[in-house]
């Protein structure tokens, strides 16, 4: 199984969230790193939907997981997914997916990510990719 989750929002150590911490205690920050995408806001939260274009980038962290299989429960618990699922469902937010992210040394590795899978508008848009809170 994949060790590698990439966080963008409220997770990020920036954002001082609870959860954020619980990570931080539960896995080794790799780094700084970007995934191809779009940011938007919607509400205290960010989504991140697929790149119109591949030059578009959505910063945040890698994180190496030391039991992804007991991480993976809470944070798919978090990010809403249905139990036992990645988020296939219609009516979960967000699917739990592994992509390619880019390292901030260039390298690139698969991660886990939250993908939103809602329809968002487009004034929502986070345009520089980099989530504020």
């Amino acid at each position: 199984m994949n060790l590698h989750l990439f966080v963008y929002g409220s997770l990020i150590t920036a954002a001082g969230h609870a959860q954020g911490a619980r990570l931080r205690q539960e896995a080794m920050l790799v780094g700084p790193a970007t995934i191809a995408g779009r940011l938007y806001r919607v509400s205290w939260y960010p989504a991140l939907r697929p790149a119109a274009v591949s030059t578009e980038r959505v910063h945040g962290e890698v994180y190496r997981l030391a039991d992804a299989i007991k991480s993976l429960a809470w944070l798919d618990d978090y990010e809403g997914i249905s139990a036992g699922g990645t988020g296939s469902l219609a009516a979960d937010e967000y699917q739990r997916a592994e992509r390619d992210v880019t390292l901030a040394d260039g390298g690139v590795i698969s991660a886990w990510v939250y993908l939103y899978q809602l329809m968002v508008p487009e004034a929502a848009r986070v345009v520089d990719g980099r989530w504020r809170g």
